[in-house]
């Protein structure tokens, strides 16, 4: 289990006024409010973005690199996510991006695209050979991936056994930059144009691999104002012909474009993280045994959707189809055999977070505790307590990090309890310390008895 976190999701908590819209929307119940502020549980996040999305005070804040990053470094490449393309207005032609990102001081440009259509081919040949567990789960989405890790974990074993495109992107463009320049890898540089936070941790903290290619994360909307003005002079001249992906590898960028590039009918693609907890769980109940392949990006309309974009996400999403229409259907294959470069070299574990103990016997104990004590709360989820549910005070309250009185409601029946019996009590006091009213007096000062 991974004892040191590192999270691209922060808190702001001068901007946060307890409002709890974060933690109701947290797939893990990661966040809490304790005297009036949001607290997020490390060993829980996943980066996911979502109280990025709905914090309506903007308290929570993301985590990404700068460009100044590339100082470090001989050569620098950039490699854009698929998204990207889907942020700009009347874009017809992928090259003025990518030769934009050149003025912005690239020495080259490696498309994620072209890695992502490399992934699609591999996962066609490893499901043809028959000895993936189906339905596949697609380990585009590394915020879908830790979700699966911390609370799915029996459906570790599908989830499919290559690495993110960003990942083999960064992999090839180095190898490509040395072959090209006759530098050596420390010499060069790869920074993702990401959409998502979970992006940034997915480097900072891989899974599947011990140590990430990508040297910088930058976020589309960081680049968005600088990459708008180098567009228009671009525009304006001749631009070198960059492009070398096709359609199935920009449509990774939306949701159901991983799947559509399977050229598979048996499949399933989900966005948005309730809709994504809600597959998962009718994939634990083996709901979907008659489908191959199930692709799930937990931002809505997929990783257009995230929150280190510009435009709306459906937008987005018909810019990237205006787009698709002019490319041929793939550019890129992975040839014969699938390279090491594009497989696991680390296998996805269980990250035991939500356990209440490591000891089975013990844990069953406080577990019995915790339905117990969960029957005593309403049961309304109001999120009062500074917790997302009832159940999760009671996981608290086990666990040692919160009391039954903190639910207000409890409180308030633990209140009347002790005002009943201080009014049972004064029923024993006798007459000559009680008031008109039947309440208590206190006797002054040279009062004669």
């Amino acid at each position: 289990m991974e004892t040191k976190f590192f999270h691209s999701v922060t808190l702001d908590r001068d901007a946060c006024r307890g409002c709890i819209n974060c933690i109701k929307r947290c797939p893990t119940e990661a966040i809490r409010v304790r005297g009036g502020k949001a607290k997020i549980l490390s060993d829980r996040c996943i980066d996911c973005g979502e109280c990025i999305r709905v914090c309506p005070h903007h308290a929570k804040k993301p985590i990404f690199d700068h460009m100044d990053l590339m100082e470090g470094f001989r050569y620098k490449i950039a490699l854009p996510a698929p998204a990207l393309y889907g942020q700009f207005n009347n874009l017809d032609d992928i090259d003025i991006v990518l030769n934009a990102l050149l003025k912005l001081g690239f020495d080259g440009v490696f498309e994620v695209a072209r890695a992502a259509e490399l992934v699609s081919d591999a996962t066609r040949k490893l499901m043809s050979e028959g000895h993936l567990c189906r339905p596949v789960i697609s380990s585009a989405c590394p915020a879908v991936t830790r979700l699966i890790r911390v609370r799915f974990p029996d459906l570790l074993d599908k989830v499919l056994p290559l690495l993110a495109p960003a990942e083999i992107a960064a992999r090839l463009a180095k190898k490509e930059a040395c072959e090209r320049w006759g530098c050596t890898p420390q010499e060069v540089g790869a920074f993702f144009i990401s959409p998502c936070p979970a992006k940034v941790t997915a480097v900072k903290m891989p899974l599947g691999t011990q140590r990430s290619a990508i040297d910088g994360v930058l976020a589309i909307s960081d680049l968005y104002p600088k990459m708008i003005s180098a567009m228009k002079e671009v525009a304006a001249g001749s631009p070198q012909e960059l492009v070398s992906v096709g359609r199935m590898g920009v449509s990774w960028g939306s949701s159901g474009g991983e799947a559509y590039a399977l050229l598979n009918d048996r499949y399933l693609a989900a966005d948005g993280i309730e809709n994504v907890i809600q597959v998962l769980e009718d994939l634990e109940d083996e709901k979907y045994s008659d489908l191959d392949f199930v692709e799930l990006n937990a931002c809505s309309a997929g990783c257009v959707g995230g929150v280190l974009t510009v435009e709306n996400p459906y937008i987005a999403k018909a810019k990237l189809k205006r787009v698709r229409k002019y490319l041929p259907v793939s550019c890129n294959r992975i040839g014969d055999a699938i390279p090491p470069y594009a497989k696991f070299d680390t296998a996805l574990e269980y990250a035991p977070v939500l356990e209440l103990d490591p000891d089975i016997p013990t844990a069953m104990q406080k577990l019995s505790e915790l339905e117990e004590i969960a029957k005593q709360f309403p049961g309304i989820d109001c999120g009062a307590c500074g917790a997302p549910s009832c159940r999760a005070l009671a996981e608290d309250v086990v666990r040692g990090y919160a009391t039954q009185d903190d639910c207000i409601f409890r409180l308030k029946t633990h209140m009347q309890e002790i005002a009943a019996s201080i009014a049972k009590l004064e029923g024993h006091i006798p007459q000559s310390f009680r008031t008109g009213e039947g309440g208590l007096h206190s006797i002054k000062k040279g009062d004669s008895t």
